[in-house]
């Protein structure tokens, strides 16, 4: 039987930026009974290029190879496996920034974030009313202040 290397595998793949979703995959599938694999004690590189967060430095990642056995069932699951990496949506940049600049670009709709704060706000105002009434209602009513008997004589 031929045997393969999961960093060979990698290679192949038709989108080297889900190189640890492809390996993270194959590692469940391993874990699943799907097919057979063992570890090896050398490491490889991914492909793929990470950046950290607040900076532009990018870094690799590091992974434990495997080897296991090519079989037409391992064939049709890299298939299925690399179709759906290549066609998932890459994750954007998240939401844009509030700035003015943005704004006034339209890129980030002014009357929807005005509606949002308007609706905040009132929450927070009913809220602040509604612990106000409750607190008044479970408060003891006040007993008039009794004046303090004197103890020595004038």
């Amino acid at each position: 039987m031929p045997f393969s290397r999961l960093s060979e595998q990698v290679q192949k793949l038709s989108t080297p930026q889900q190189s640890d979703a492809f390996v993270k995959r194959f590692r469940d599938a391993v874990r699943e009974g799907e097919f057979d694999a063992i570890d090896l004690p050398e490491r490889f590189t991914l492909p793929k290029k990470f950046k950290r967060r607040g900076s532009e430095e990018t870094y690799e990642k590091d992974m434990k190879d495997m080897v296991f056995e090519t079989s037409a069932k391992f064939d049709k699951w890299f298939e299925g496996v690399d179709q759906e990496l290549a066609a998932a949506p890459q994750r954007g940049r998240g939401k844009p920034k509030l700035t003015v600049e943005n704004l006034e670009e339209g890129v980030i709709d002014f009357k929807a974030l005005a509606e949002e704060t308007r609706r905040k706000l009132q929450n927070s105002y009913e809220k602040g009313q509604n612990l106000g009434n409750s607190r008044k209602s479970k408060a003891a009513p006040a007993k008039p202040p009794t004046k303090a008997k004197r103890t020595t004589k004038k």
